[in-house]
């Protein structure tokens, strides 16, 4: 064997090495309430069928393979399949229809509950289960950004979601679990109630603050009467939602397990928040 055969061959040799120990990526998309759902995922490598699910949902930019670019790394290290769904513009255009869960239609009329936003997440999980082979029986689920806005939002109106952990990090502004505030900033008006705070309350959930996200005049941050008397950045508004929910509980007698978690030296960046929600979600 000469010399550039015998490189030849060992370069081919450790192209199929990386190759195998590389772990697997697509995306497959799934139909359900008039809606078109397109979901990315990563399998690490030798990964097992009963290993753990992580949806992962994105911000307002739609950007969700981003999302699964910034989660590869820690998928590979925590050893769980990631899924990320793209709620993109065309079926779900606007914060209405997509992090504040498509509850209404222009006019104001309640969409049926098939046609929530919120309602994609348990049929994108059957899908999982039958396209990936997972066997697992419930998820966990992360958002940043819009997507912390719809996983905080989530808890509220898919209560019987298989959910084991939620973790919403530097959420724009929040939905108070108040049943006397009129949505979108409260829940009068929609179909919560009581009984559904109660279960909210009592799910491990996680309130997850960058420290450095303090730019108040952030292009992407709302500012009106309603969002502002939360704070006036998302550092001060995730602090205030979660007091209020812990009073709202109190009020209610409900058993609070939330939790309040601060990142240091991190500001509105999903990549710098993800190994400390992956660490909230997988501790071991």
């Amino acid at each position: 064997m000469t010399a550039l055969v015998r490189f030849l061959f060992l370069c081919g040799a450790l192209a199929a090495a990386l190759f195998a120990r590389a772990g697997e990526r697509g995306h497959f998309t799934i139909g359900h309430g008039g809606h078109e759902l397109p979901v990315w995922h990563y399998r690490p490598d030798a990964l097992g069928a009963d290993a753990p699910v992580l949806f992962v949902i994105h911000g307002v930019g739609r950007n969700a393979e981003d999302y699964l670019n910034d989660w590869i790394a820690l998928a590979d290290a925590k050893k769980f399949l990631l899924v990320v769904p793209e709620f993109t513009k065309k079926e779900f255009p606007g914060e209405e229809a997509f992090n504040s869960g498509n509850l209404f239609d222009a006019t104001g009329k309640p969409l049926p509950r098939d046609a929530w936003s919120f309602s994609m997440i348990e049929p994108a999980f059957d899908a999982v289960r039958a396209k990936l082979g997972s066997t697992r029986a419930d998820y966990f689920l992360y958002g940043h950004s819009a997507g912390a806005q719809f996983v905080q939002r989530f808890l509220y109106f898919v209560p019987d979601a298989r959910v084991s952990r939620a973790v919403a990090a530097n959420a724009g502004w929040y939905m108070l679990p108040e049943l006397d505030r009129a949505f979108p900033y409260g829940v009068k008006g929609t179909p919560v109630d009581a009984v559904a705070l109660r279960r909210a309350f009592a799910f491990p959930f996680d309130v997850l603050l960058g420290d450095a996200d303090t730019d108040a005049k952030h292009p992407a941050l709302r500012h009106s009467p309603e969002a502002d008397a939360q704070g006036l950045c998302r550092f001060a508004r995730g602090q205030y939602f979660f007091h209020h929910a812990k009073a709202a509980a109190a009020a209610l007698g409900a058993p609070f397990q939330w939790m309040l978690s601060v990142v240091p030296n991190v500001a509105h960046n999903n990549k710098g928040m993800a190994p400390y929600a992956a660490r909230l979600l997988f501790p071991h």
